[in-house]
Order: structure tokens, then sequence, then C-alpha cells
């Protein structure tokens, strides 16, 4: 990495928000408040609030004290924002028997991925900012230059030309101003009329108020966006009126109103009510906030790492995320801060009064029962629209399961999930489906192809060799004349209440299910991962099918959280049974039906790991038989390195 000095921003930067390309505007533009008919009294507070902070500093920028002896809990919470370790969930685990697994260096070095996004050392987390500019795909993230715990976060910066194939570039942004003294954290990109690029992002400022920045390319003839300037009256947002200093976060990608307007969210919360704020503004240095909410839920907690975006009803294409119409419903995603979970919904958006609602109350954003992008590990994520292709993408944060002594003693923490194409499901339409970039399929080896029928309570092996990186299709049948004696046969009892997280994983047999894949499993099965359907009979007498992944006998380490996830997933008539997963070492990603259920998991394996990693076909239903054809590739490693100039190819920008 380069020394964070070389990107300190200068102040002959250009600026393309402004006709005389200068980052200075009017002191009292700067100031004045942000909606001019609020009340006085609200008014004053804001200014009161945005001078202090202004004057306080001087706009000097204090040296960022990345040596800190602070725990990583106390900093985490002193700076807002939930724990970034599963120690606390370790510390409750009944897995928890005298001292924590022994790691060494052997099996930490197999868990680092072969195909997935990750830096050379160090943690990560939330992604930021993607898009694609001037033939490259840019991806901005969370990042901690001195540790593998959550903490000291600059942005790190690194470019494909594919989403598969990385090249780490120097830091995009470093905390060395007052308004980010305590992290740079998540923003957003959004692209002008002109081409030119904005980037907002929050602040933790000395004193830990999340503030909002603007930022802005250094020279945008530059296709690798190498250089970033910090806008000179940061912060342009402050938390208004009745909003916490420390829950105000994570401005989205703009879009046009029909006025001409730009428009952005912003997640918050006032008291256990998660809301979306919303903002107008012309110039993005100078905002208008809207008194109503993009919407608002009840009981769910703060919402952070809020996405809004357009999805078409009638086609599988992305769209640009101004785009509004009668063929069009609006999705917003929140990160349930709480939890630690991505929850969407989808909805109407009114362009009039800055208003969404969503089709379906009773799954609305953040309620327990709603829909999620992932049932699994994923988090933080964020989508933009690759106009390039005319896709839209979805970037998620994958974590880990294991404990922070283990990604200290290894040296790095957390992956991000292969970047996937996001879409309305217009067969059902009321869900989306989420599918690998077709992209990940140039790392495609060797391939079998299998047709197996498997009786009840049988495991097959598959022959495919090592299995630690592996793509796997597949779809399932099951006996036509086994479905006939369940559904006739009054002993078998109904399933109402089944659930993939309390059901007691893949052994617990049932009439229908489980049936699916062991991957990452040892030669005896005494560590796997099993990735499976469920089906049940409802009372109807009419199938219901979940996927699910179950991690609970993934290793024989205790110092790991290993649940069980999964989810309904719909299933249409005339449907096979589909399922799609990807293999990578410590990770495993499952697409049910077409992605209509997704789920990613992270598993530590001490035995199946290297040439004993092993793949198996299972069917644990009591009563039926079923059929298996499916497709195994064995999987190339990407290639993701620190950038070099032979490496870039980039022609003059004379």
């Amino acid at each position: 990495m380069a020394s964070s000095e070389s990107l300190l921003p200068v102040s002959s930067q250009q600026d393309p928000l402004s006709d005389s390309r200068r980052d200075s505007i009017p002191e009292s533009r700067r100031r004045r408040p942000i909606k001019v008919h609020l009340a006085i009294y609200s008014g004053f507070l804001l200014i009161a609030l945005y001078v202090t902070l202004v004057i306080t500093h001087g706009g000097s920028a204090p040296k960022n004290d990345v040596n800190d002896d602070t725990t990583v809990e106390s900093r985490a919470r002193l700076a807002g924002v939930s724990e970034k370790s599963n120690d606390h969930i370790w510390n409750l685990s009944n897995d928890l028997k005298g001292e924590a697994f022994a790691w060494n260096n052997t099996v930490l070095s197999w868990q680092r991925t072969a195909f997935h996004f990750q830096p050379e050392k160090n943690w990560m987390n939330d992604p930021n900012g993607p898009l694609f500019y001037k033939g490259w795909y840019h991806f901005f993230y969370q990042y901690n230059p001195n540790g593998a715990v959550w903490g000291d976060i600059f942005w790190g910066h690194a470019v494909s030309k594919d989403l598969i194939h990385w090249l780490y570039l120097p830091f995009a942004m470093v905390p060395d101003q007052w308004y980010d003294a305590n992290g740079v954290w998540t923003g957003s990109a959004t692209f002008l009329d002109d081409g030119s690029i904005v980037m907002l992002y929050t602040g933790s400022t000395d004193k830990f108020v999340q503030v909002q920045n603007l930022a802005y390319p250094e020279d945008p003839k530059d296709p690798l966006l190498l250089k970033w300037t910090k806008f000179s009256g940061n912060p342009v947002l402050v938390p208004p009126p009745g909003i916490g200093a420390k829950d105000f976060r994570d401005p989205t990608t703009a879009w046009k109103t029909s006025d001409g307007k730009w428009r952005i969210t912003i997640g918050s919360k006032i008291n256990r009510t998660g809301i979306s704020l919303i903002y107008d503004t012309t110039d993005f240095k100078t905002y208008e906030k809207h008194e109503t909410l993009l919407h608002q839920v009840p009981n769910t907690g703060m919402w952070e790492c809020v996405d809004f975006y357009p999805v078409s009803k009638t086609k599988d294409k992305g769209l640009d995320t101004s785009v509004n119409g009668p063929d069009v419903k609006h999705i917003i995603k929140a990160s349930m801060d709480d939890t630690r979970i991505d929850h969407y919904a989808i909805g109407t958006y009114y362009d009039s009064n800055a208003t969404w609602v969503p089709d379906n109350p009773s799954i609305d954003v953040g309620i327990s029962t709603g829909l999620r992008y992932d049932y699994g590990k994923f988090y933080a994520s964020k989508t933009f629209y690759d106009q390039h292709k005319g896709r839209r993408i979805l970037w998620g944060w994958i974590g880990e399961s294991d404990s922070e002594a283990a990604d200290v003693q290894k040296g790095w923490s957390s992956v991000q999930g292969i970047p996937r194409i996001v879409a309305l499901d217009t067969k059902t339409g009321k869900n989306l489906v989420q599918w690998p970039v077709k992209e990940i399929e140039s790392l495609r080896l060797r391939s079998k192809k299998f047709h197996m029928k498997v009786e009840p309570g049988t495991v097959v092996p598959v022959d495919v060799g090592p299995a630690a990186q592996l793509d796997i299709e597949a779809e399932f049948k099951i006996k036509k004349e086994d479905l006939e004696v369940v559904f006739a046969d009054d002993s078998v009892e109904d399933d109402k209440e089944f659930s993939c997280e309390t059901s007691g994983g893949a052994t617990v047999r049932g009439a229908l299910g489980p049936f699916g894949f062991s991957v990452l499993a040892d030669q005896s099965l005494s560590e796997q991962t099993q990735v499976y359907f469920y089906v049940t009979k409802g009372k109807d007498s009419k199938l219901k099918t979940f996927f699910c992944t179950d991690t609970s006998r993934s290793t024989m380490a205790n110092d790991v959280v290993k649940p069980v996830y999964g989810s309904f997933v719909p299933v249409l008539k005339g449907e096979k049974l589909t399922m799609r997963i990807l293999v990578d070492h410590s990770i495993i990603e499952g697409f049910g039906q077409g992605g209509r259920t997704c789920i990613t998991s992270r598993v530590y394996p001490t035995k199946a790991i290297y040439g004993a990693t092993r793949l198996f076909l299972f069917n644990n239903a009591n009563d039926a038989a079923i059929t298996a054809s499916f497709k195994v590739w064995q999987m190339n490693s990407a290639f993701i390195h620190p950038f070099s100039a032979d490496d870039l190819g980039v022609p003059s920008s004379t």
C-alpha cells in the first residue's frame, strides 16, 4: 500500500460541482438552515451544532492515532455501531468447553479464499461506492490497515476489468480531517449529468459525531480514480434536531426527482423506530431536508447502510437509480444494526412527496419474518447500476464466524461475497432473485456430470477429487409415487411450523427431506456442511419447500459460531427443485430456485482441508427417493494482487 501522505487532498484539485472548478462556496450558503421553513427553534439548533463543529476545530486535521490501545468492543460502542466480532456469541455457546481450539498456521492458511475478494491482510467490512468508470470496475471498502479487528477505518480501493480479478490500489481516503478523524465510514457514488462522479460518505468526527461529507476525484481523466479530494466545506450534513449524534450514517446513491433535483436518503432511528431521512440538493453541498420520511418501521432499531433503487416489473435488466414509472417497483434495503441482518421490501415510490409504501406491510423492512437478501452471513450490502452491461450488481460483506483471537492469529478478517446480479422475480412479483455475475464462470476448469437416484437414508460420495473450490449446479426431483403415498398417508403429520434455524439441522429426518449436498466434508463425514432442501406437507396437501445450510458439524473447533441457516423458497407449478453452490475454502454461497433464497456461510474445517476435502450427495428423507442431476466444476483461483504499471496497461490521459 502507498503511504497515506501521498493521497492527501491539495488545494488545486478540481471540483466537478462548480462552474469555476473550485471547492469553495460562500460561508452564508454553507451555514444556512437545511430547510428554510423549518421551525425557527429547530433551525437555530441545527446552525448551532454545525457552527460548533466547524469553529471548535477551526478546520484543522488532527493526526489519527492508529495505535490506540482502546479495546475493539469499547471503540465500536463509543463510535455508536454494533460489535464487529463474534466473541460475545461464542462466549454464550454451549460448544465452549475448556480452552479455545488450538489453531495452527497450516489450518489457518487454508481458510483464505481463492476467488472471493479480500485484502492482502487485516480487517475489512462494508462495501462502499462501487461503480464502473472508463473501462474499470471500482470497489471501495472499509479497511483497517493496522490490524485484523475493527477500527481505524480507511477506504481501501481495488479495480477490475471483470469483477473477478482485482488489483489493489492505494487508499482512496484516509481519516485525516476532524470531521472523519474516527473513521471514513460508508458512502455511495453518484454520476452527475455530465458523467462526473461525486462521493458522499459518513465521517465519524473526533467527538464521535456522525456527519456526511463530500469528496470527488482529483483528476476525472484518470480511469483508476487514484486520488480523491475532500470538499473544503465538509461536513455538508450534520445530525438534524431529534436525531442522535451517533444515529446518522451511510448516505445512498442520489437519484433525480421529477423537478430535476438530486435526492438521497440516510439511515437513522427515533427511539426504536428505524427511519430513512430524505434530503434534496442541487449541488451536493447544500441540502433541503424533507419533513416526511421515505419510510419508517417501528421496533426495528437503527437502520444503517440503507439502499434504495428501482427494479423492472417486466424485464430482468437493471435500471439506473433515477428511473421511475408504471412498470417499476422500488426496493428499500436496510441493514439492521441490532441483528446484523439485511432486510428488504418491495413497494411503490411516490416522487411528489418523497415517500415509499410497501406492497405487503406484514413483511415490511426489518420485520423478523420479512424478506432478506441472504439468510446466512451477509451484511452492509450495497448495489450499483452497471451501465456497462445494463445490470444492477449487489455487493455484500461476509464477516467471520470464528473468534477474534483466531482472526488476529491468521492476520485477516472478512471477505466480500461474489458480486450478484439482482432483479425482481418477474414470475412471482413478490421477491428478488440474485445470481452470481456471469464472469465467475471464467474460473471454471474441468467438470463432471452426474445423474443419481438416491434412496431414503442414503449418503453417496461424489467423485470430483479435492473439493475446496467448486461450482455446483443441480436439480432434484422427488419420485412421483413417493409423493402420492405421503399425501395419502394420514399418519404423516403436517409440518406446520418447520424452520431451518430451529429444525435441528440436516440429521433430523422427515417424510420428504432433507436432501442435498455435504460440502467441505472429510472422508469419514466427521466434518461436513450440508446444503439442502426440505419439503413439507402442508395441511392443504400442498408442498412447501425450504432451502437450508447446516454448519453445526462443519468443524471440530469449538470457538466458532455454527448455526443452521435458511428459509422458505417459492417453487412454482412445474418447476424442478434447483440449487447452485459456490465453495471457496472457508465460504459457501448457496442459491435456491434461481436465487429466490440465498444463504452464505463461513466454515472452518480442521480435517476437511487441502486434499482431504470431499463432496457427498445425501437423502435423509424417510419416505421419498430423489433423483439428482448435477454438474460440478473445479474452480480456478482469481488473480487478486497489488497493482503495478505493467498490470494496469492504462493509456496516457493526455
